[in-house]
C-alpha cells in the first residue's frame, strides 16, 4: 500500500510541474517572448495542453473571469496538494502529532 501511495504522490508531484510550465509557457507566449511558428514550441505547448486541460476545465467553468487572469493552475495545485496530502494522512505514512 505505501508503494503505491508513493507513486501517487509522485505522479500528483509532476502533475503540478507540467501545470507550472504550462502557466509559464502561456505567459511567455503572451508577451510575445516565445515564437509560436517553432515546431517545438507547438509540440510542446499542445502536449501540455492535452495533458492539463482536462483538469482545469471544470475549475475554469466554475470559476468568474478575474479580469483575464486564470487562477485556475493555482486552485488546481492546492486541490492536489491537499489531496495528496489527505492520502499520507489517512495511509500513515505521516505522522502529524
Amino acid at each position: 500500500m505505501n508503494s503505491l501511495v508513493i507513486l501517487f504522490s509522485q505522479l500528483v508531484e509532476l502533475f503540478i510541474w507540467l501545470l507550472i510550465i504550462q502557466a509559464i509557457l502561456s505567459w511567455l507566449i503572451a508577451f510575445g517572448i516565445i515564437n509560436t511558428q517553432s515546431n517545438f514550441v507547438n509540440m510542446i505547448g499542445n502536449f501540455l495542453y492535452k495533458i492539463t486541460e482536462p483538469l482545469l476545465r471544470p475549475i475554469r467553468r466554475l470559476l468568474p473571469d478575474f479580469a483575464g487572469v486564470d487562477v485556475s493552475p493555482v486552485i488546481l495545485i492546492i486541490l492536489l496538494i491537499f489531496f495528496r496530502n489527505l492520502l499520507f494522512e489517512y495511509s500513515g505514512l505521516i505522522n502529524f502529532s
